[in-house]
């Protein structure tokens, strides 16, 4: 511990190491090791001895707290639920446990049991923005915009220059259609973190929808000097161009959606079109057999988990007509997909297609029981 706390890893991997095999029951040797392994980069090292840490000492809080962490990181939310879950079942008065929970239940897509988990958190620490913050977003994720509202703006009394929180209430007050309200909490978001791409990204698709052209341009634009490898960014613009006429400048930044995202095929159509209008019928035709062979591709699954992601990502930008498209996509590529089957139920809940939702989640779950709660 003293040569990890000096930060002497490599030697203090090799002392933990030794006590881990000469005491393989001791919960302690095997935690240190892991925090150290961690430390180094070893992240699948980590997560092996944090398991046998807890097996032996399952109440040893530290560890499973490590362990939920480092499950969260991996993408293993089942796995990270489990972990923070023994901790709030040890220490029912630990406000970080509770939201602990709550965000790996809502990284695992069950955010009515993870509003609970953020209440909880609150009644022990009312004042903190963090948690209010983290309750608003799985009011969002369940469609309950009005309450996503109301703890976005608490939140914000307390932590008027959190940017998130700003953005967050923008894409709640964007949910509700209050699109003048919305534009106002996403520019503050902007103003108060400029490299906060997805700000300006959401804020340009925003102002698209309201018709305002040039606006949604300038933030775009934004959006990707901010991050240049912003594909959808890049896709948006050139669609957004596509519609004022620009046509080169279409092209353009299509072109450079595909160059980041080559399987995107929505940018293959759409690009097609714009070459259309400009009179290279050759062009348009490669670009629509191209679009047309990736929809079809041998390696279908790769183009749904494309067409997922970037579903999730415009979803999370309040273009859920974008990303019902998306995910509409997904499942034509790979009919027993589960998640885009589960995103696509979630992006229809929040657009109040409930009949339709059902059974998207119906089939997520029939697909993968990781997928059998849902939101009601």
């Amino acid at each position: 511990m003293v040569r990890w706390k000096q930060r002497s890893l490599d030697d203090a991997r090799q002392l933990l190491q030794s006590a881990a095999e000469l005491a393989p029951e001791n919960a302690q040797a095997h935690y240190y090791l892991a925090r150290v392994l961690g430390d180094k980069g070893d992240s699948e090292g980590a997560i092996r001895e944090l398991q046998a840490a807890v097996k032996l000492q399952p109440a040893l809080n530290d560890a499973q707290t490590q362990l939920g962490l480092a499950l969260q990181r991996k993408g293993d939310a089942v796995g990270a639920v489990a972990a923070f879950r023994q901790v709030v079942e040890t220490q029912p008065g630990n406000a970080d446990a509770h939201n602990n929970l709550g965000l790996a239940l809502i990284q695992g897509g069950d955010a009515p049991s993870a509003v609970p988990e953020f209440q909880a958190a609150l009644r022990i620490q009312p004042e903190d923005s963090g948690y209010r913050g983290n309750l608003g977003i799985a009011y969002l994720q369940r469609a309950d915009f009005d309450a996503a509202i109301s703890e976005f703006q608490a939140a914000i009394r307390g932590a008027p220059d959190d940017a998130t929180l700003h953005y967050n209430l923008g894409l709640a007050l964007k949910l509700k259609d209050q699109l003048p309200a919305a534009v106002a909490e996403f520019q503050k978001a902007a103003q108060l973190d400029p490299a906060q791409a997805d700000a300006h990204y959401t804020l340009g698709v925003t102002l698209w929808q309201q018709g305002e052209f040039a606006g949604a341009v300038e933030e775009l634009r934004a959006a990707i000097k901010t991050r240049p490898d912003y594909a959808e960014a890049h896709y948006t613009l050139g669609t957004v161009l596509k519609q004022q006429g620009n046509l080169p400048e279409a092209a353009s930044a299509l072109r450079e959606a595909l160059r980041l995202q080559p399987d995107f095929v929505g940018a293959h159509t759409t690009l097609a079109g714009v070459l259309r209008q400009m009179g290279d019928t050759t062009g348009a035709a490669a670009e629509s057999k191209l679009g047309a062979e990736l929809a079809k591709s041998v390696n279908a699954l790769q183009a749904a988990t494309f067409s997922t992601n970037s579903g999730r990502r415009l979803m999370n930008a309040g273009d859920l007509d974008g990303a019902i498209s998306q995910f509409r996509s997904a499942t034509q590529q790979t009919a027993d997909y589960a998640p885009a089957h589960y995103y696509l139920g979630q992006a229809l809940q929040r657009k109040g297609l409930t009949d339709e939702a059902k059974r998207e989640f119906q089939r997520a779950a029939e697909l993968d029981e990781r997928f059998k709660t849902f939101p009601k």
